[in-house]
């Protein structure tokens, strides 16, 4: 291990080493590179980092959780007195088998569904702490304050719907902490975030019950983003359940993530429609089908990419992204690939 490791240092140069930061890839306990995956692009997002690390050094004596365990080992991360080697997330993986028994076992998991579980179980244990802390006064209704989870992944979606008898429009505003995009084949994630937002027309079964006209009609909806959030997560649909296979199988179609994104399929009143994102961290998929294959994930950390694959950490070159972008052949639907699956993305009026 010790000359793979100052292979890294080398090949970062110990004269841009950034200071105060530090390279640690994570032991795999039994296919958990599912968690470790998403654990180092989460890392890596600079204001969810500082906001754990601030969590951890506010909480001194708190009964453990999931948000606790996660707090130590991004806290032992940050503090290693070497600049690059491996830790092993005992403790988190412990704590995640017990709390939820879908991750109780060795089998490989899924890593979308990791992260979203991951994120909205944290928000919880805030919410209920505060809650603790404040005992709050029982005559209030008000809805909760956002928490800093909120802050940082949330994003607001409002779908438009017109009646095509009376033309008026209702929209209706939901929360989201990730977007779940549909692939194409030879597309790019632009084109995708277009698709997520196209005109449906409700029809026959399918008609929109229109208050002003109080009866069904035909009618047609769309999805606008109405808040974008300070970091954008964009989850590929790359595993598709196909009838003639009589299971789930993976979609490996090309589609081009940029290192620079802008959103166009946001609302007339959306707060803040000119965003500019910059790609912190790809998730990937390895290999064939959802529960076979292997998660890897790539950072940027100031200003060059790095690849980490469970405990091992490597420096790529920015053209390397490419490769993840998925087989252009249509032909190629089942063919084992490394092909992007979660994009982080982060404005660029938060990294200043």
């Amino acid at each position: 291990m010790g000359a793979n490791v100052s292979q890294l240092e080398r090949d970062i140069g110990s004269d841009k080493f950034p200071a105060n930061e530090h390279y640690f890839g994570l032991v795999n306990f039994g296919n958990t590179c599912y968690s470790n995956s998403v654990l180092q692009a989460l890392y890596f997002c600079k204001p969810f980092r500082e906001k754990v690390l601030e969590y951890k050094a506010k909480n001194k004596r708190t009964k453990e959780t999931l948000l606790s365990c996660l707090a130590d080992l991004f806290f032992s991360i940050a503090t290693q007195k070497k600049k690059v080697g491996s830790i092993a997330p005992k403790k988190f993986i412990a704590r995640l088998r017990k709390e939820k028994e879908e991750f109780d076992n060795y089998v490989q998991q899924d890593a979308h569904e990791f992260l979203n579980f991951l994120i909205n179980h944290i928000n919880e244990i805030i919410l209920a702490e505060r809650n603790q802390g404040q005992k709050k006064n029982a005559t209030t209704n008000e809805p909760p304050e956002p928490t800093w989870v909120h802050e940082i992944f949330q994003g607001i979606l409002t779908s438009e719907t017109r009646c095509l008898n009376c033309e008026t429009v209702s929209s209706k505003d939901e929360n989201f902490f990730d977007l779940q995009v549909d692939v194409d084949q030879n597309t790019s994630i632009t084109h995708c975030l277009r698709c997520f937002s196209n005109t449906e027309t409700l029809c026959s079964d399918n008609k929109f019950k229109c208050d002003n006209c109080c009866s069904y009609q035909e009618a047609q909806k769309r999805m606008r983003v109405k808040k974008l959030p300070m970091i954008l997560a964009l989850h590929l649909k790359r595993f598709k359940y196909m009838e003639q296979y009589n299971r789930h199988i993976k979609v490996s179609h090309r589609v081009v993530f940029p290192l620079e994104l802008r959103l166009f399929n946001t609302s007339d009143d959306a707060v803040n429609p000119d965003r500019l994102y910059d790609l912190m961290a790809v998730v990937i998929h390895c290999g064939s089908g959802p529960n076979r294959g292997h998660y890897i994930s790539i950072v940027k950390s100031h200003g060059f990419w790095l690849l980490f694959d469970d405990d091992m950490v490597d420096k790529i070159e920015a053209s390397t992204i490419e490769d993840f972008y998925g087989n252009s052949l249509t032909s190629d639907i089942q063919k084992s690939s490394e092909t992007g699956y979660i994009l982080f993305y982060q404005s660029r009026d938060c990294s200043a």
